[in-house]
């Protein structure tokens, strides 16, 4: 288990890839905080689920876009296991899915801003000096594979601004936090989380036939480079974005 006596916290992780990270996470050996806002059922069987596969978790509530709530979090991972070695900042917006769609434009920008892009640097913040302490821990900020590509329509120009905001700043803090705390960025792709899942059947092939590796990603394929990152192989990686979607975007 290449992760064995590592702690891991995992923003907004009831759910899709938060959720495949942290079980990941939990069966590489390590000990997994499960974050969520609002799915406490949800965090709770995640939790099951990571202590089924023989790991310590624990999940707490507490919303990431609150600086109070951050260092909430990080107190919970510190007064259970004394430190924390990976810090994957998951937790993101919706705004394709449920009533979202419907919200005025600047109310999705918004909602994206306070999670995506304030959550994670109140994340990061609250998170760094405990790494900077221990002398060593892994940042993992969330991304998405078109910031550098572009994509064309309303949505797309709305997580391109969030997404690329993390992006620029996951690399300025991997230069802040250099030598011994590591910073990078997971850019998924077409993933078939609840959006993929409730698309028109039509759209969802001719996204799986566009891509090279001819499927969607699964949340799983996403966390496995998580846990790539996490381990000793990725200890001389800091500042890079790795994109895990099957070739659609290739930098």
């Amino acid at each position: 288990m290449i992760l064995k006596g590592q702690v891991a916290v995992v923003t907004g992780a009831s759910s899709g890839i938060g959720r495949a990270i942290a079980l990941a996470f939990a069966r590489a050996g390590a000990a997994v905080a499960v974050n969520y806002r609002r799915s406490e059922a949800a965090a709770a069987e995640v939790v099951d689920a990571a202590r089924a596969a023989g790991a310590d978790a624990v999940a707490v509530r507490a919303d990431v876009g609150e600086p109070a709530d951050a260092h909430r979090l990080v107190a919970a991972a510190l007064a259970r296991w004394g430190r924390i070695d990976v810090w994957v900042n998951n937790a993101g917006a919706d705004i394709l899915t449920g009533d979202a769609p419907r919200l005025p434009e600047l109310d999705k920008l918004e909602m994206l801003w306070r999670t995506d892009v304030r959550g994670t640097f109140l994340c990061c913040r609250a998170v760094a000096p405990v790494m900077r302490r221990q002398g060593e821990g892994l940042i993992l900020n969330m991304g998405w594979d078109h910031v550098e590509a572009g994509m064309a329509g309303p949505e797309a120009e709305l997580y391109a601004a969030a997404k690329g905001a993390v992006w620029a700043f996951s690399r300025s803090l991997a230069r802040s936090l250099a030598p011994h705390v590591r910073v990078n960025v997971l850019a998924p792709g077409w993933i078939e989380t609840r959006f993929g899942q409730e698309m028109d059947r039509d759209t969802y092939s001719r996204i799986a036939r566009s891509t090279p590796l001819g499927r969607w990603g699964t949340p799983e394929d996403v966390a496995e480079a998580a846990v790539f990152l996490a381990s000793p192989g990725a200890r001389f990686i800091t500042g890079q974005a790795i994109v895990v979607n099957g070739g659609t975007v290739m930098r």
